[in-house]
C-alpha cells in the first residue's frame, strides 16, 4: 500500500511540473504586439487589409488602410501616437510602441501626436513628419516627375553608343581571320 501512495505522489508531482512548465513557456513565448484603434470620421466604412472596417476596429502593424471619398479616419496607436487620414487615402502602416512608419500611396495624412516623428515614404520620397504636420502623396509624385524629365540623357548616350557599334560592325569587311590562310573545303559545294 505504501508503494501505491509513492506512485500517486510521483505522478502528481510530474503532472504539476509539466503543467507549470507548459504555462510558463506559453507566457514567455507571447509577444506584446502593438495595437491601435480605428475611428472612422463619416458614415462609410474604411477598408483594412481589404476588409470593411468601422469605428473601434483594432489595427495591427503591417496593415493596409484605405479611406473612401468624403470619409476620413483617425488611428490611435497608443504611446506611438495618433494619425489622421484624409479622404481618398491609401497607405501601409507599421508601428511599435515608439515608432510609426507609413508608406503613403495616395491621399494625405496628418500627424496629430507622436512620441517620435512619423517616417513617411510618399512615392519614394522619405520624410519625417512631426506632430501637427501634414504630408501628401501628390506633392511627392510631382517632385518625382520633375526629376524624371531631366534623366533622359544617359539613355540617349547608351542608345547612341549601341547605334555606333552596330554601324561599325556592318560596314567592316567580314574578314574574319580564324586560322590563318588555310582553305576550308566544304562537302556541300
Amino acid at each position: 500500500m505504501n508503494s501505491k501512495l509513492w506512485i500517486k505522489k510521483a505522478l502528481s508531482t510530474c503532472s504539476m511540473v509539466a503543467i507549470l512548465a507548459t504555462y510558463s513557456m506559453v507566457a514567455l513565448a507571447s509577444d506584446a504586439k502593438a495595437t491601435g484603434e480605428l475611428i472612422v470620421n463619416g458614415n462609410e466604412v474604411v477598408t483594412v487589409n481589404g476588409e470593411a472596417a468601422k469605428s473601434g476596429r483594432t489595427i495591427f502593424t503591417s496593415s493596409i488602410i484605405s479611406t473612401p471619398a468624403e470619409t476620413g479616419a483617425t488611428l490611435n496607436l497608443g504611446k506611438a501616437g495618433s494619425i489622421e487620414l484624409a479622404p481618398n487615402t491609401s497607405m501601409s502602416l507599421s508601428f511599435d510602441s515608439n515608432t510609426v512608419n507609413v508608406v503613403l500611396s495616395s491621399g494625405a495624412i496628418t500627424n496629430l501626436r507622436s512620441a517620435q516623428a512619423v517616417t513617411v515614404d510618399a512615392g519614394g520620397k522619405v520624410s519625417a513628419v512631426n506632430a501637427g504636420d501634414t504630408v501628401s502623396a501628390t506633392a511627392a509624385k510631382d517632385d518625382d516627375n520633375n526629376k524624371k524629365k531631366a534623366a533622359w540623357w544617359p539613355f540617349a548616350l547608351i542608345f547612341g553608343g549601341a547605334t555606333a557599334a552596330i554601324i561599325w560592325a556592318v560596314t567592316r569587311n567580314n574578314g574574319a581571320d580564324l586560322g590563318g590562310g588555310t582553305t576550308v573545303v566544304s562537302p556541300n559545294r
